[in-house]
């Protein structure tokens, strides 16, 4: 069977002239992305730094429930043209001369197909090929199952759903797995089987050593609270958000542990007219530790990160 096959077997799912099978697709692929977000999103927040930037998890949530439902459609149709559309034409080949049940050698095409667009990413957005073909084969697996399903009702039964009875069922199923997301990633949070991200606790002598930025970015802390800086950003001197929130120093001044946002940070003052004191907050990890901070407008700013030298 093709794209087509139920449509002209069956008559169309819906009143539209269009594929029965890629509206069964894509509608299947939109039902899943919202609990597939909010695994992502529990992933991130918990275990991942945000650098301070905007208002938190929470508001990411608020926003996603809100635009969610105007997007899925749309994201629903591309993730159907563009992954399970081909592999399935991969997998009629592949059913045509060899054996197998058709919904294998499918999801076996959508792993094909999502390796290729998880090298594009990687080529173009160096995006970790690895995870990226991991995400989309997952994605693929119920866009593929669920196509399967209504294959073989549609033949059993001789009734295929109309669109209006797929976007319901799709509505319905999606609530259903953003649910069950939230069912196992509340009580896995709590229980520490999901670990939450605890920045680095450095002392003065793991803080003192060489830190390097992009833009050629230097600052040296000595053990004895000395700095030496080149081409260091500095909160600027007139304290604005616009035009320029940081001033680019160099010269040499002193450094002590502080706090930024109820988190440990290394205050850094230079001497001379340039910049005022900037608080470095430390992140990163105990192996790879960062300073960083962000200047301008907390949801928007411009964030700079500096690394350890080894």
């Amino acid at each position: 069977m093709g794209w087509g096959d139920i449509q002209r077997e069956h008559g169309p799912v819906g009143s539209t002239t269009g594929s029965a099978q890629l509206i069964t697709a894509a509608a299947i692929a939109a039902a899943q992305m919202p609990a597939a977000w909010l695994c992502w999103w529990v992933i991130e927040v918990t275990g991942n730094d945000d650098y301070d930037i905007g208002y938190g998890g929470a508001f990411g949530l608020v926003c996603m429930l809100l635009f969610m439902p105007l997007i899925l459609p749309v994201l629903g149709i591309l993730h159907a043209a563009a992954h399970i559309g081909p592999a399935d034409a991969l997998a009629r080949l592949a059913a045509n001369r060899l054996r197998g049940p058709r919904w294998a050698w499918h999801l076996l095409g959508t792993t094909a197909v999502g390796a290729v667009w998880a090298a594009l990413t990687t080529a173009l957005w160096n995006w970790p090929f690895s995870h990226t073909a991991a995400a989309l084969a997952a994605l693929g697996v119920l866009p593929v199952l669920g196509l399967g399903y209504v294959r073989a009702r549609a033949r059993a039964t001789g009734r295929p759903w109309r669109t209006w009875d797929v976007w319901l069922r799709s509505a319905l199923l999606s609530v259903a797995l953003f649910m069950l997301v939230i069912a196992v990633a509340v009580p896995a949070t709590v229980a520490g089987l999901i670990e939450e991200y605890e920045p680095p606790k450095l002392s003065a002598e793991q803080i003192a050593g060489v830190w390097r930025g992009e833009d050629g970015a230097v600052l040296r802390l000595d053990t004895g609270g000395r700095v030496r800086a080149s081409r260091l950003p500095a909160q600027s001197k007139s304290g604005d958000w616009y035009p320029d929130a940081s001033d680019v120093c160099d010269g040499t001044g002193s450094w002590s542990p502080g706090e930024q946002s109820g988190r440990r940070a290394v205050v850094v003052r230079l001497d001379g007219e340039c910049g005022r004191d900037t608080y470095w907050t430390i992140g990163g990890t105990e192996d790879e530790p960062e300073l960083f901070v962000l200047f301008g407008d907390p949801d928007a700013g411009d964030l700079r990160i500096l690394t350890r030298t080894s």
